[in-house]
């Protein structure tokens, strides 16, 4: 990683940490095809954080070269998955280590409190890694019997292949741990796009991936805006799968793309919120108190806050 792909910051603690600033493609930092950049800014101060690379169509077709290369070598059906175990085993080891230092990114990026990224969100991203680490040896296929003894029936699970992960900005680290562990931990690549109001974390996680042990193209991270990288992931015709979290209107587009080029898999996890219903026997102190937190929590940006309130 050159030096013009880093950032010196300076975290809200006031201890300094360099970030990385560019694409990661085949475990390197490097700079978009096309020189272009985009700015992230502190949304309490409105102020640049830093710039961006910020990955063209070509650099999306680099990243999806790179993790199917990885799909067809060192990673799918050439690793085990006591391999694949241990690797997330070692990334929530290293998540939790620099618990902090995330969490003072994530607060600089996405204008969280500290203690709730580090005490919510990245635990609960530990402990995703974890349980998919702990399912990585336990995916197993049946015999099934059949009425002819001539023939022997079964099934194989196998990995997806490479899997697209388009992320949003409100949890940031815990949207790419969702994302991430179940795919590795299946034998799957993943191309991870994050949000460009948020792509801070992510890239800092990128750092982990390599210290971890992870071989080069089983995680790629194309920061970018939708209408480019996203528009590019869902229509390229080597991904196999695409995942997103966000608006129904851009879902709908996603999907479009997934059909009209290879038919694609397609998950996506589209806006909505919940009702609270309060009912007459309920301690209503309490259902205040936790009508107020569904609402609010994450300065309500959350896909399940709930409202309104019916009683």
């Amino acid at each position: 990683m050159t030096k013009d792909l880093k950032k010196e910051l300076m975290l809200p603690s006031g201890r300094q940490v360099s970030i990385p600033t560019g694409l990661f493609i085949d475990n390197q930092f490097v700079a978009s095809e096309s020189g272009q950049t985009f700015q992230t800014i502190n949304p309490v101060t409105e102020e640049v954080i830093c710039d961006i690379q910020l990955a063209s169509a070509k650099d999306i077709d680099a990243a999806v070269k790179s993790s199917r290369k990885a799909f067809s070598t060192t990673w799918g059906l050439n690793s085990t998955p006591s391999e694949r175990s241990k690797l997330l085993f070692r990334l929530a080891e290293l998540m939790e280590r620099d618990a902090q230092t995330l969490a003072e990114l994530e607060a600089l990026d996405n204008g969280k409190p500290v203690s709730v990224a580090r005490d919510a969100d990245i635990a609960d991203s530990a402990a995703c890694l974890r349980y998919f680490a702990g399912w990585a040896d336990k995916i197993t296929g049946q015999t099934i019997q059949v009425d002819d003894p001539k023939k022997f029936a079964y099934t194989k699970h196998e990995p997806v292949g490479v899997c697209a992960q388009i992320i949003p900005w409100n949890y940031p680290i815990m949207m790419w741990a969702w994302k991430t562990a179940p795919a590795l931990a299946t034998g799957c690549t993943v191309i991870m796009k994050p949000s460009e109001l948020t792509p801070i974390t992510a890239l800092k996680l990128c750092e982990l991936m390599v210290e971890a042990g992870f071989p080069p193209g089983v995680l790629n991270c194309v920061p970018s805006t939708g209408p480019v990288g996203g528009a590019a992931l869902s229509a390229h015709e080597d991904v196999d799968k695409i995942a997103f979290t966000g608006s129904t209107a851009t879902g709908r587009k996603i999907l479009e793309a997934a059909a009209k080029s290879n038919l694609k898999k397609v998950t996506l996890e589209l806006g909505g919120k919940s009702a609270h219903l309060i009912f007459p026997s309920a301690d209503l102190d309490q259902a205040a108190k936790h009508a107020a937190l569904g609402i609010f929590y994450n300065m309500g940006q959350d896909c399940t806050a709930g409202n309104p309130t019916s009683s």
